[in-house]
Order: structure tokens, then sequence, then C-alpha cells
């Protein structure tokens, strides 16, 4: 005698449910997307402990001016002068927290076009042979001899977020911007992922404007 086997109401449904699911161009155990921020990088400074010292004095510290969207981050009370060399300066630089192991400072191309600067794009502490500059703050002045770059364009990724975009540390990763009138593509992101980072992307202000990401009504990321 051969035994029979009738499924049960329950698995019935979960077939039902997952054959809809594939019709509908949806896998039931897909990964919902994580939510993609996209930030514009104002120029900005990072300090060592030893430089914050230089300008503001001995036993000086940051203060919280705004909090960042990466943990930890902040926009410091602290703001400095910035002298090119050709005398032109940018005032008001702000200061990022908290204090680094070194001095850089990030401009977007219009800054350094300002200043009479050629910088190269350059990854957050890559520094060696980029130019200089002097920075005024309120307790003295402080002789950089290299660290001004542009920022490479780059997106923060949690280790979940790299394997949901199918990338690892250092590699490169395309943004998407959609803008009323205005769509934009960014190739060659570099992806640094980190347990501590939150899902974003950074971009200067220059490519901010030439996206119109203030109107931007989708961003996405897709391997390059």
């Amino acid at each position: 005698m051969t035994a029979s086997y009738a499924p049960g109401r329950a698995i019935i449904e979960s077939l039902v449910r997952d054959t809809l699911l594939r019709e509908l161009g949806r896998q039931p155990s897909a990964q919902a997307a994580p939510v993609l921020v996209v930030n514009s990088s104002a120029r900005h400074m990072h300090v060592s402990p030893e430089s914050l010292e230089i300008l503001f004095g001995p036993g000086a510290k940051l203060t919280v001016h705004k909090w960042l969207y990466q943990e930890g981050q902040f926009a410091s009370e602290q703001t400095v002068t910035l002298i090119g060399p050709r005398r032109r300066v940018i005032p008001n630089l702000r200061i990022l927290g908290p204090t680094r192991d070194l001095t850089q400072i990030e401009l977007a191309l219009t800054d350094a076009v300002q200043l009479g600067m050629d910088i190269p794009v350059r990854m957050s502490g890559d520094i060696k042979g980029t130019p200089g500059g002097y920075v005024m703050g309120p307790a003295g002045m402080l002789d950089m001899k290299d660290g001004i770059i542009r920022a490479a364009r780059h997106v923060h990724l949690s280790p979940s977020d790299a394997k949901f975009h199918g990338v690892k540390h250092l590699d490169k990763i395309t943004l998407k911007v959609t803008s009323p009138g205005c769509n934009t593509r960014f190739d060659e992101l570099i992806a640094r992922v980190d347990p501590s980072f939150k899902l974003e992307v950074h971009i200067d202000t220059d490519e901010a404007n030439a996206c119109d990401l203030e109107r931007a009504t989708k961003v996405e990321l897709t391997k390059s």
C-alpha cells in the first residue's frame, strides 16, 4: 500500500504566497534595501591635538556645534582662517571633531580656485605630497606643510550594507541622483566599510550643486 501525503493548510498558503511573490518579481526572503543618505560635505578641517593647541592654546578641546550623521562625529564650535599662497583667505573654516592623528583640510574645487591653489583628489588621510598653507586661529598660526585635498567622493557602509550592495572595502560603486530636469551619475565612489558606519554618501558642495541634490527625488547605488 502506498502512503499518501496531504500538505497542511499553512504549507499550502506558504507555497501560494511564494508563487505570487515570484510572479511579482519579488523574492520572499530578499533583504530590504537599506536607507541611503547622501550628504554634501562642505569645506572643513580635521586637526590633531597638537595642531589644535597651536591654534587655540594649551589644553584646547573641541566643543560640539552640531552632531553629524556618522556616530560620534560632529561639527565643532571652533573655526579658523585658511590663508592661501596668494594671500587669499577662506574665513570661518569649521573644524570637525573629534581630533585625529593628522591635520587635514578638505576643499571643493571652487574653494581651491578661490585660493589660487591646485589641489589633488585624495582619500582622507592620504596627504603625502599634497600642498599646504597657513591656518590662523585665535591663539596662533599653524604652518601646514601638506594636507590640503579635494576629498574623493565615497560611501560609508556597514558590513551588512556592503553585503547588500555587493562590494568590499575600497571597491568602487556608482551613485545615481534623480532631480527635476537633472539626472546625474557619479562613478567610482570609494566604498569604505566599517562596523561603526551608517550608510551615507559624501560628495562635496560642487558635486551637490551639479546634481541639484537639495531637490533630488531619488538616490541609488549601483555596481560600477
